[in-house]
């Protein structure tokens, strides 16, 4: 898990190309549009292995269609498989299985085609020709750029500066391998460590900087662009600090992992030269398709049940008004995604003016104020304890989902002054829609501490589905019905 404040600018995670992001699929475009040409040649005029048949022998240009489909597909493809995202020190091997991969697949696709449209004038030889010089094209294109890249940080183009935090046995091996492998493109300008003796290891160019304490203060003073983090997960307070200044500065952070503590779903692979480097995920903005498809969600099972959760309302209504005097509803402030504060409606249950006795309460109860809970809250009334134990109090949250605000799973939008308590690391919980229920309400509810809450939603977040949602949605029923951790 890591506790980085999101971004709203583009993704870390890959180091800047030397090439325009578009030159690589406009080449392989290209060289598409040549393997044709060398195919239909071989085919037609060379007519090597089989020949050709009909006297009047096809024209180039009904193939043209296949050349845009069969381009077109392939950008797909690979755009899909990260073939062209720029990652520093992947394996030449890699790309060629991508490239491999998505020749077979989009051939297999251009086949059905003619299969399926029965055009007059069409060789599934040639296709198979022209599968064999896509791979062969597109993989000397790598080749080529992979020598202009290595030229071009020779002479310290495109060329980042490095600073290694922990030169302990996996510090000195980065060091090591970056040093000797100028073609990877990384410069070490120093280091940083709490251990004095590191001071008297000898490197050209590579000198210790300062203590680890020193970070914020060294890294301004030496135009630092990439941070590579070799200390043992022991320290994560420290490399949450360091990844944190990282991600606020728009730097690059890589983390050399100890592989028995990390959840690799969360982490992107590089490679130095055998080293493994992990590019730390930032959580991203909640937007596009994945929102769409909660709140289609949220509004369709919120419509689907309307007829029985609206006459539970009514019926609740009724009863606090029978009870007592008071409002029906309870109105607070809450503060939603990316702090947005809004108005989150309840079943009172509790007797008029609790607020005024809730600090009293906590301080009594010795209760933590980012997340109070009192077992035996002496301001509830008796239909309230009924309807806290059952959670049919949170019933008019669904007027929130249904006004955008909140939706049936999130994490539990909390009160302003709750907010003001927390620590850097706890907002990432107000980076996502807040919910009705949640992963950690299915899992103890008002038992579980707030630090252990808060892993819980950011988990969620990090991990978030329509397969996730749906199945805490079903985990919640038995928990509302024997009353699991509800007070």
């Amino acid at each position: 898990m890591q506790f980085i404040t999101p971004m709203t600018n583009e993704s870390l995670n890959e180091h800047p190309p030397l090439e325009p992001r578009w030159l690589m699929p406009f080449v392989d475009a290209v060289l598409v549009f040549v393997a044709f040409v060398m195919a239909y040649v071989l085919r037609y005029d060379l007519q090597i292995l089989r020949p050709v048949l009909d006297p009047s022998r096809g024209s180039f240009e009904p193939y043209l269609p296949y050349v845009v489909l069969y381009a077109g597909l392939l950008y797909v493809n690979y755009q899909a498989n990260f073939l062209y995202k720029h990652i520093r020190g992947r394996a030449l091997g890699e790309e060629v299985t991508i490239i491999i991969n998505g020749v077979a697949a989009v051939t297999v696709i251009t086949l059905a085609m003619f299969f399926l449209f029965q055009p007059l004038i069409t060789s599934r030889l040639m296709l198979v020709y022209v599968a064999a010089f896509t791979v062969v094209l597109l993989v000397m294109a790598r080749v080529v750029l992979r020598m202009y890249q290595a030229q071009l940080r020779k002479r310290g183009i495109g060329v980042q500066r490095v600073l290694v935090v922990g030169m302990e046995a996996t510090g000195q091996a980065v060091v090591g391998t970056m040093i000797s492998r100028a073609d990877l493109g990384y410069h070490v300008v120093g280091f940083l460590d709490d251990n004095p003796q590191t001071a008297d290891m000898e490197f050209r160019t590579v000198t210790r900087l300062g203590n680890i304490a020193q970070f914020n203060e060294v890294m301004p003073l030496h135009s630092i662009q990439t941070v590579v983090i070799t200390l043992a997960w022991t320290h994560y307070d420290i490399i949450r600090a360091i990844s944190q200044y990282c991600h606020e500065h728009l730097i690059s952070v890589r983390v050399v992992p100890d592989i028995f503590q990390l959840n690799m779903r969360q982490l992107q692979v590089e490679n130095l030269d055998g080293i493994p480097l992990l590019g730390i995920v930032t959580l991203q903005p909640f937007q596009g398709a994945p929102r769409f498809f909660k709140r289609a969600l949220d509004l369709s099972i919120t419509l689907l049940i309307a007829p029985v959760w609206l006459l539970t309302m009514g019926a609740i209504a009724l009863a606090i008004k029978l009870e007592g005097d008071g409002s029906v509803f309870f109105v607070q402030r809450r503060v939603g995604e990316n702090g947005r504060e809004f108005n989150m409606f309840k079943f009172r249950s509790m007797i008029p003016d609790a607020d005024a006795m809730r600090r009293a309460l906590i301080e009594k109860h010795g209760l933590d104020p980012k997340h109070p809970k009192i077992e035996d809250d002496p301001r509830i009334t008796r239909l309230g304890r009924f309807i806290r134990r059952t959670s049919l109090d949170e019933l008019p949250n669904l007027i929130n989902v249904l006004r955008g605000e909140m939706s049936l799973v999130g994490p539990r939008p909390p009160m302003p002054d709750e907010v003001a308590l927390y620590e850097n690391w706890h907002k990432q919980r107000l980076q996502f829609i807040p919910g009705i229920t949640g992963l950690w309400q299915v899992s103890g509810r008002s038992r579980i501490p707030f630090d252990e809450m808060c892993l819980m939603d950011i988990y969620y977040i990090e991990n978030w589905s329509v397969k996730f949602d749906l199945q805490i949605l079903l985990m919640t029923i038995p928990r509302v019905l024997f009353r699991v951790g509800a007070y």
